[in-house]
């Protein structure tokens, strides 16, 4: 099949591949095995770096032999991807229908192209929606008031439109955690000011849950562990810069109100009840499905991977503590991904990222940065260990999950 192709179509179609599954949120070594191996059923040696901003790909013939010099080089910079779930499995049948040879591979090219279309109206508003929703899901996890819940829906909403205007607006957008951060801070504090009381640190945290780079500190812990190096440490990089402006926005506006005179009630109100805390769990593993584009035939499945993952953490939390029950979760989720992706030959992604979502420690980095802000320097270095705890713990288990179960897929 490959000899009726020239050169330059089979590495355009590679280069193509590796576009989108960057920009669907695939790290790095699961991209350059991906890419090695699409590579070789197409008769090409493929050498691939990728980096949170960028992938440099260089390819050679079969025929020319392992240590050719490379016949062609290729520089993509990039914006840092996001998880996509729907056209992450788009993309792989795709590539896996131009491997068996029952897809033309200039078909398959027009294919991924098309992946570029835009988002629709009705994606767009449903993701600004599911913003709100999964802060209100977050500060009844926390054991908030209703109140509480109330006013972080509404701050998570707020947040969503920011994110909606920011595509397009590039200044508001390489400020746009600072500036959320500092609205939701003024917007709560005024609130327990002036309205009702609120306890004024969770809802703050739970507004700005989706902003929290959680899940690239869990990211770039595994290329570092897998020695992808480069990608590991930039990655952690973009993810300690969100984490300043976060901190920043939040200190900058408590400093605002304390100068204005705006001073929060000292005590929230009563917690709400028990039962509200499973609602919001279930509101929560909805509102991801939506925040990771899940196609719809998949949010069955990847909101029963959010509430096995929590369940598990739980469970093995509350019988062998925290960091231990973070470490079962993570190795079951990792184990059930990669059987689930040998099984139904589609990506392990979609148990895998939902399932470890809700155990990432982005709060913890946001709250240690906080401590430092706020001059308690020793609060702030414990909190960080605990940080460094739970990601050694939940990195682990996805590896030792990998042992338990080999994956069959590269996704």
């Amino acid at each position: 099949m490959n000899e009726a192709y020239t050169l330059t179509t089979r590495v355009g179609f590679v280069i193509a591949l590796a576009r989108r599954l960057h920009e669907y949120g695939t790290a790095a070594p699961r991209l350059e095995e991906a890419i090695a191996k699409v590579s070789a059923r197409l008769e090409l040696y493929c050498d691939v770096l990728s980096t949170p901003t960028s992938i440099v790909l260089s390819f050679a013939e079969h025929s020319q032999g392992r240590h050719a010099v490379a016949q062609v080089t290729q520089v993509i910079r990039l914006a840092p991807g996001e998880v996509n779930l729907r056209r992450l499995c788009e993309v792989d049948h795709i590539a896996d229908r131009v491997i068996d040879g029952s897809l033309d591979l200039q078909a398959g090219y027009k294919m991924l192209r098309e992946q570029d279309r835009p988002d629709s109206a009705r994606t767009r508003w449903m993701t600004v929606l599911s913003f709100g929703a999964s802060s209100a899901s977050v500060a009844m996890l926390l054991k908030t008031s209703l109140v509480d819940i109330a006013v972080a829906a509404l701050c998570g909403w707020l947040i969503g439109l920011l994110a909606h205007w920011s595509r397009d607006r590039p200044r508001l957008s390489a400020s746009f955690e600072a500036v959320s951060a500092l609205l939701v801070t003024v917007i709560a504090t005024a609130f327990s000011a002036f309205v009702a009381p609120l306890t004024l640190k969770p809802v703050v945290l739970a507004s700005l849950i989706v902003l929290l780079p959680g899940m690239s500190l869990t990211t770039a812990v595994r290329e570092l562990s897998n020695q992808h190096l480069v990608s590991g440490v930039a990655r952690v990089a973009g993810a300690t810069a969100t984490l300043l402006k976060l901190t920043f926005g939040t200190v900058a506006a408590a400093q605002l109100c304390r100068v204005t005179g705006i001073v929060p009630a000292a005590e929230g109100l009563p917690p709400a009840p028990a039962w509200v805390e499973w609602a919001g769990l279930i509101m929560g593993a909805m509102s991801f499905a939506v925040l990771f584009r899940s196609a719809r035939r998949d949010f069955g499945l990847v909101i029963g991977a959010v509430l096995l993952g929590y369940a598990i953490t739980r469970i093995g939390g509350a019988n062998f503590g925290p960091e231990f029950g973070v470490f079962i979760a993570g190795l079951s989720m990792g184990a059930l991904s990669n059987l689930y992706a040998g099984l139904t030959h589609r990506p392990g992604a979609l148990l895998r990222e939902p399932g470890i979502i809700l155990l990432v420690p982005g709060s913890v980095g946001f709250k240690s940065l906080s401590f430092v802000f706020e001059r308690d320097v020793f609060l702030g270095i414990d909190t960080a260990f605990s940080l460094v705890t739970i990601l050694v713990s939940l990195v682990a288990g996805l590896l030792f999950g990998d042992l338990i179960v080999p994956p069959r897929r590269s996704l």
